[in-house]
């Protein structure tokens, strides 16, 4: 459809497994860096939150390109990652988990009309780039969808306004995902969820680094056992295209 030619909201959110999972998370982004550079996406960092150790609570881009929606959108799900954890003294083995979320931009006569009383709006000062007289200013937007609890932040733009903006643009891709899974759900017969526990069971592809070498899809049965080709290059065509088809 239409959409798929379009641009992508792309986020990264950890699963509550500490340093692990947040590690995870920028293994994540680093192998979809690399995805996104070898096929031409440019892409913008709109919010993060990052530990002191590198890696990543949650992230979010926005990703332009040729199909980009299209060609990401089946990224979406969780994703289960299973190594020695390098935070461990005993080195024992560990499964961390990590939710991406792919969302289309909607057209602006696509979007839904939002009254005052749906959102609120807060501010906060920017911790991004931009040198010290951005720092202090208060140019951060968080905006909340009073009626579902969703929550979007974006802290790229210089100016209060343009974050604004930008922040009820992703909200309003997240509220017509929301529709779309509702609407699916009630076709299927299946019951609504809210929310996607990102834990084990609802993995859509496993990335295991010990006992044994493989990255494999759960959907498609796809799998490669050239697990740095994937994490380290970004090689995940096969993945996508799989799920094409």
């Amino acid at each position: 459809g239409a959409l798929d030619k379009g641009r992508a909201i792309f986020s990264i959110l950890a699963s509550a497994g500490g340093d692990d999972s947040e590690d995870f998370a920028y293994m994540l982004l680093f192998m979809y860096q690399k995805y996104f550079d070898r096929n031409g996406y440019s892409y913008t960092t709109l919010h993060d939150n990052r530990n002191d150790r590198g890696g990543y609570r949650n992230i979010t881009l926005e990703v332009e390109g040729k199909m980009v929606y299209g060609t990401l959108k089946h990224e979406s799900g969780v994703h289960r990652l299973v190594r020695i954890s390098p935070f461990n003294a005993q080195a024992k083995r560990h499964t961390s988990f990590a939710l991406v979320e792919v969302l289309p931009i909607i057209p602006p006569a696509e979007r839904k009309v939002l009254s005052p009383d749906e959102i609120r709006i807060e501010t906060s000062k920017s911790s991004g780039p931009g040198g010290q007289n951005v720092n202090k200013r208060e140019t951060a937007v968080r905006i909340v969808h009073i009626p579902t609890n969703m929550a979007v932040h974006v802290a790229t733009e210089r100016q209060q306004e343009q974050n604004k903006q930008k922040a009820l643009e992703i909200l309003q891709s997240k509220l017509f995902k929301l529709e779309e899974d509702n609407r699916k759900a009630e076709i299927e017969g299946r019951q609504i969820s809210k929310t996607i526990e990102i834990e084990w069971g609802n993995q859509i592809r496993s990335y295991v680094l010990h006992p044994y070498k493989m990255v494999k899809d759960h959907r498609t049965d796809y799998e490669t056992s050239n697990v740095e080709a994937v994490l380290e290059k970004g090689e995940i065509e096969g993945f996508i295209e799989a799920e094409k088809h």
